[in-house]
């Protein structure tokens, strides 16, 4: 059934994707790793410009820079994961979310955290694992204990925000299982996949893709899909 769904998304790709275009889209140029960490905890069930909205907010309350690297930033000039944390001795979860973020969403409509907190426990998390900078990713890239830290927190479970998160920290491997990945597979299948699942289809169909476009990645393959699918919802 994989292969018949990968199949299925490889024809639906070349027959609707400019696969020839893909471009690194901007929210993967960011400037330090904790706003990786808070695009991925707000962006779950909430639309991009609230996101992108929320990470500009704190940037602007810290006075720091937000995005445009494009290539890997010096530890020098980054806020690290420790920085990040000490912020939220300053403020606590609640401030945080009423005056630096200024967006109080929760995990979940039920028994759902504030992404605010949940944002801390991601952070934390990576401290326990030796992350401060983009430099130091590398130690928790498909890392099994690390993963399993993060999938406890409230509202990650799932596992997208962890994929995307890897995503925004510079791996091309890996992509975001969201509904709109997930509707497009649907579409290309007839049926709608597990996260995981999701997850296999867009990264085998971008293999088989890569054979005539080598500078597609599962990361930029998930962009053009993205877009196609947010367009296609507009009508």
């Amino acid at each position: 059934m994989l292969d018949q769904d990968i199949d299925a998304v490889v024809e639906l790709c070349r027959a609707t994707l400019s696969l020839a275009g893909a471009n690194q889209p901007s929210e993967y140029g960011y400037w330090s790793l904790p706003l990786c960490v808070i695009d991925a905890v707000f962006s779950i069930g909430a639309n991009y410009t609230s996101t992108a909205n929320t990470v500009a907010r704190f940037c602007q309350h810290l006075g720091i820079r937000v995005g445009g690297a494009t290539s890997l930033p010096d530890a020098a000039d980054q806020l690290s994961i420790t920085s990040f944390v000490r912020v939220y001795d300053q403020y606590g979860i609640e401030a945080m979310a009423k005056s630096v973020y200024q967006n109080r969403q929760r995990t979940s409509t039920r028994n759902g955290i504030l992404k605010s907190e949940a944002a801390l426990l991601f952070g934390q998390t990576l401290q326990q694992f030796g992350v401060d900078y983009f430099q130091d990713v590398n130690k928790i890239l498909g890392n099994a204990s690390f993963e399993s830290e993060i999938t406890k927190i409230p509202g990650q479970h799932s596992g997208i925000s962890l994929r995307y998160f890897y995503m925004l920290a510079g791996s091309t491997d890996y992509v975001k299982p969201d509904r709109m990945i997930m509707r497009f597979i649907q579409l290309a299948t007839g049926r709608m996949p597990s996260i995981q699942e999701g997850h296999d289809v867009v990264v085998g169909a971008c293999a088989i893709l890569a054979k005539d476009h080598p500078r597609l990645t599962p990361r930029s393959l998930d962009s053009l899909i993205w877009r196609f699918q947010r367009e296609r919802s507009k009508d």
